[in-house]
């Protein structure tokens, strides 16, 4: 479907507007345009590039309610990201690179029925790259679906009889906070590092089915240190929040996955809970393993953020806080070597 050479039927596009034209306001506002929809008939108005990016906008957000997708605030800020990175070659993009088809990309059912897929392509090369290599790390901001996505694809595996187990571990690493204040047992200490996987697997899984499952042994979610000294054959495992890992846990993990298991580690490199001084075992494995082609490195942007556009637009800010932080730091360096 195309803006091109046809009208545009009225309950697409009152989609596509949103509610109060919420979404038509906010591309408006970022490409300085005016759009303008009477009587079937869309027109779009500004300077030449501009309206060019913002007609590939509405045709890939037309696109994608034509399969029945609700046009979410989402949607409007990566269409927009997606025309300043292609060039201005061809009014449709190809097949594979819009979000109609990528939007048909499901993985798997939560509980309640709801589908979870891939929502940019880097999480759609996040998710071909789990299931072709046996090991892959995931790296990249809060919100950018680096564990949920893994645990989906680890539930559709488990489901298909193709792994036996999953196992999701965590280092339990104190951020800004003592576990020997915590009241409760060590379990109980360690839980709260581990509440965002069991959300996740109640979510997507039941809570009943994963509690039979968890006292069958079938799932496991454990913290970092109950790895040591185990194989761990014909499982899919998922080590989170692995920058806060040494160096040491993260051989100790790497050299536990067995015989048809599969493993994701996951982690955000701006977020370490580890000391300064010390080097985290995320770091270190990206440098060392990069050149082994059964190993995926996927690295995810703050344009894969799927959370609420405000947390993009935190990320983006402490990322360009960060690069202005390390400036004057890099010169001082420059200086010295004179």
């Amino acid at each position: 479907m195309s803006l091109t050479d046809e009208n545009v039927a009225s309950s697409l596009m009152q989609n596509v507007f949103g509610q109060y034209d919420m979404n038509i306001k906010k591309l408006e506002k970022a490409l300085k345009v005016t759009v303008d929809y009477r009587n079937d008939k869309l027109s779009v108005s500004g300077e030449k590039l501009a309206v060019y990016r913002a007609k590939k906008v509405i045709n890939e957000l037309v696109n994608l309610a034509a399969n029945g997708t609700v046009i979410t605030e989402q949607n409007v800020d990566y269409a927009i990201a997606m025309t300043e990175e292609n060039k201005p070659a061809k009014d449709e993009p190809d097949k594979d690179d819009s979000l109609a088809e990528l939007d048909k990309e499901i993985i798997c059912h939560t509980v309640y029925g709801k589908p979870l897929k891939p929502k940019t392509f880097g999480q759609r090369s996040y998710v071909e790259s789990i299931k072709k290599k046996m090991i892959v790390f995931g790296v990249g901001p809060a919100g950018t679906g680096k564990t949920y996505l893994a645990m989906a694809l680890a539930i559709s595996a488990f489901k298909a009889g193709e792994v036996g187990r999953i196992i999701l571990t965590r280092p339990a690493i104190e951020a800004g906070e003592k576990l020997g204040f915590l009241p409760g047992d060590l379990q109980s200490k360690v839980d709260p590092y581990l509440r965002p996987l069991y959300d996740a697997l109640y979510e997507i899984m039941g809570a009943d089915t994963f509690m039979k499952n968890m006292e069958k042994g079938l799932i496991e979610v454990a913290p970092l240190a109950y790895m040591r000294g185990r194989t761990l054959d014909n499982a899919f495992i998922i080590l989170d929040e692995a920058q806060n890992t040494t160096p040491a846990q993260m051989k100790m993990f790497l050299t536990r996955i067995g015989f048809g298991s599969k493993a994701v580690i996951t982690g955000d490199l701006t977020q370490k809970d580890i000391p300064k001084d010390q080097t985290s075992g995320l770091d270190e494995a990206l440098k060392v393993l990069n050149t082994i082609d059964d190993i995926g490195i996927c690295t995810l942007t703050n344009k894969d953020v799927v959370r609420h556009p405000l947390v993009q637009k935190i990320v983006t800010a402490y990322d360009e806080y960060e690069a202005r932080q390390k400036k004057p730091h890099d010169k001082n360096q420059k200086g010295g070597k004179r």
